[in-house]
């Protein structure tokens, strides 16, 4: 099984959505099964809520299902996933202050490194909580762009598994 973590701040915005877009293009893949997605935020504040009505309607309109409680990343959880990825730098630079060693902190990524039009100067995925709809279809947005980019790199990882 290989496992991927999106992390946000509050886990009720952009890594629920993250979340929903990779696991819908991992079925569609046909990768159900082998990849585990999931999601958890740095900080306490939404524990056990559910994601925002507007990612939910966000996602809902997109035809994404979600299925969402808020969690909280631990550092433990590193030894559990292969790739902790990270909405915004804020987020890279707290997990990687978690992380215990270099390999753990190897395994941070920036969601949007993985869309390949995306300016390498701003691989941030604004916060849209404190704005209207439009921030979480322009989130929506950003997050579809990196997916297939990340789908492929998880794919490839799955190959290298099997060949080694």
């Amino acid at each position: 099984m290989y496992r991927v973590c999106f992390v946000c701040t509050g886990n009720i915005c952009r890594s629920p959505m993250a979340e929903a877009v990779f696991r819908a293009q991992v079925r569609e893949a046909g990768l159900d099964g082998l990849v585990e997605v999931s999601s958890a935020g740095t900080g306490s504040w939404h524990l056990g809520e559910d994601a925002d009505p507007r990612t939910a309607a966000v996602l809902g309109t997109a035809g994404y299902p979600l299925h969402h409680t808020a969690r909280l990343f631990e550092p433990d959880w590193f030894e559990q996933h292969d790739l902790v990825v990270a909405l915004d730098e804020g987020h890279a630079a707290e997990l990687r202050s978690m992380a215990r060693s270099t390999a753990e902190a190897a395994k941070v990524r920036l969601l949007r490194s993985y869309d390949p039009d995306a300016d390498p100067d701003r691989l941030s995925v604004p916060d849209p909580y404190f704005g209207g709809s439009r921030g979480f279809a322009e989130c929506l947005a950003m997050v579809e762009a990196a997916a297939p980019g990340l789908l492929s790199e998880v794919d490839a990882a799955l190959e290298a598994r099997e060949a080694g």
